[in-house]
């Protein structure tokens, strides 16, 4: 019986990282009215045009220049390659999430997309807002299975300084922009939302999707305001398919 009962548990787990992961890279992209990033997706999930010697010609291109007399002559289709993901994650790891199992159930999806993070070769920022500050656990590193014991290891306590930690993923995320224009930034954040105020919260400048961890029969549903304020999509963990 606790076989079984640990079987579905893990089902439950992998259906929700698969459905994270396919999100992560569906987020809708962000309205024209809202705060403009610095040009990472100008590609959308193409990355930079690649010169071509070979494969298709381009017509147009070879005849504006006059009628092709040798092979040098001719211009060629260019090739695009996929753009590099980076997925940035934020989880909210303070005293709050202990109640109910919320950052438990969390972790078990989070281990799921860093394992879907690893198969698409993306690569990972991780920052976690607990105790009295946000704290930067890796920048812009492959996904590996080094994340699976600190996502073991990681615990919940202390105040909520969720906005102090957004507040340095943007402007991580802004500076990273400017140094690798070419990569799909996408950010994920789990909060259970438990913030005295949403003064100061501030849409990311990439597409971003907000996971709420808030369980138990009493919730005070701050995390979808949280999502609305940050422009970002919303999901709840209870939402999420389960096997």
């Amino acid at each position: 019986m606790g076989r079984h009962a640990g079987a579905g548990r893990s089902g439950g787990r992998t259906a929700h990282g698969a459905e994270l992961a396919k999100k992560a890279l569906s987020i809708r992209p962000r309205p024209a009215d809202a705060r403009p990033g610095k040009g990472n997706l100008e590609q959308g999930r193409q990355g930079a045009a690649r010169a071509a010697s070979a494969g298709k010609v381009d017509w147009p291109a070879t005849l504006l220049q006059g009628r092709p007399r040798q092979r040098d002559d001719l211009r060629w289709q260019q090739r695009r390659s996929a753009a590099q993901q980076l997925w940035l994650i934020v989880v909210d790891a303070s005293a709050s999430t202990r109640r109910h199992g919320a950052l438990a159930e969390a972790k078990g999806v989070l281990a799921q997309v860093f394992d879907d993070a690893y198969r698409q070769r993306a690569r990972l920022a991780l920052l976690t807002a607990s105790g009295t500050g946000p704290a930067w656990q890796c920048h812009g590193l492959k996904a590996s299975a080094a994340l699976q014991p600190w996502l073991a290891e990681l615990g919940a306590g202390g105040g909520t300084p969720l906005l102090a930690a957004l507040d340095q993923a943007r402007e991580w995320l802004q500076q990273r922009a400017g140094q690798h224009p070419q990569e799909a930034q996408r950010c994920l954040v789990f909060t259970d939302g438990r913030l005295k105020s949403l003064d100061g919260a501030v849409p990311m400048a990439c597409p971003a999707l907000l996971v709420d961890m808030e369980k138990g029969p009493i919730r005070l549903g701050r995390a979808r305001a949280l999502a609305a304020a940050l422009n970002a999509e919303y999901q709840h963990l209870d939402d999420l398919p389960r096997r």
